[in-house]
């Protein structure tokens, strides 16, 4: 019954263009179905007071990020945007000297970045808080691990996607261009130019970039990017899909000196072939 359920949400998925919220909703689905438990142990984290249009910018900063061998044994809480909040369309025109200049700043910080090893706390638009570790190798290449129960994996090898169920020995493959985690993933990115920014926003505690990209056969989907005003680190990104639901992304212990294993972000698609539609 679960195995059916995934299949028809991806074959419903992949009948239109990928959006990187569709990858991330196949993900966090087959995650609340592997661990319904988790979803009702685990209280949901309470919204933070909203900033500047009506984003939510403030929450608990446990569990400090880091670039060598301290580390966090208390997850943060990721903070969970406003489901009601507006997005204007379209700001580009009325940004001011103050918000491109926090613009280029989190752009210089995702291209100054090469490396990067963390954990992660991922929560799904049912409440279903995950977490695991990640790592990136720029360009081009994540690995989302998942911690048990939860047999997802996620892997980019530069050029495809691919949504690894362990326990099914399975896994979905979706282009990385057509995905939100391309900007985290790129080798250099001004995202005043390269996106269709839509909205930046700060205070004492992150600095917010949202994203917004238009498909005529999808809908609207979000990306926004939550960097530390303080440290000027990745702390968390919220995807939201055309339907308006979010999937909260938050990291910390993070390792920029870690040297990664390449093999880490080989696709195999001999032990894991490719789910049938």
């Amino acid at each position: 019954m679960k195995r059916n359920r995934k299949s028809r949400i991806i074959a419903s998925l992949l009948r239109s263009p990928v959006t990187a919220a569709c990858v991330l909703a196949i993900a966090a689905t087959v995650i609340a179905e592997a661990a319904p438990s988790v979803a009702q142990s685990v209280p949901i984290p309470k919204p933070a007071p909203r900033g500047r249009d009506n984003m939510q910018l403030s929450g608990d900063t446990r569990g400090p990020l880091t670039t060598g061998a301290t580390r966090s044994t208390t997850p943060p809480d990721p903070v969970i945007p406003d489901p009601h909040r507006n997005v204007p369309t379209n700001l580009f025109g009325t940004f001011d000297a103050n918000q491109k200049a926090q613009a280029a700043k989190v752009s210089s910080y995702l291209s100054s970045l090469q490396t990067l090893v963390g954990n992660f706390v991922q929560v799904g638009p049912d409440g279903t808080k995950t977490k695991g570790d990640f790592y990136i190798q720029k360009p081009g290449k994540v690995r989302f691990e998942y911690d048990p129960p939860t047999p997802i994996e996620i892997i980019a090898d530069g050029s495809s996607l691919a949504v690894r169920d362990r326990n099914l020995t399975t896994q979905d493959i979706y282009p990385l261009s057509q995905t939100p985690l391309r900007f985290l993933l790129s080798d250099r990115i001004d995202l005043m130019k390269d996106t269709n920014v839509v909205s930046v926003t700060s205070d004492d505690v992150f600095i917010s970039v949202t994203i917004e990209e238009k498909q005529a056969l999808v809908g609207t989907s979000r990306l926004m990017l939550m960097i530390g005003a303080k440290d000027g680190q990745l702390k968390q990104w919220t995807v939201t899909d055309p339907q308006g639901y979010d999937t909260t992304v938050a990291v910390y212990n993070l390792d920029t000196t870690k040297k990664v294993d390449p093999s880490l972000f080989k696709i195999d698609f001999t032990v894991y072939p490719t789910s049938p539609g």
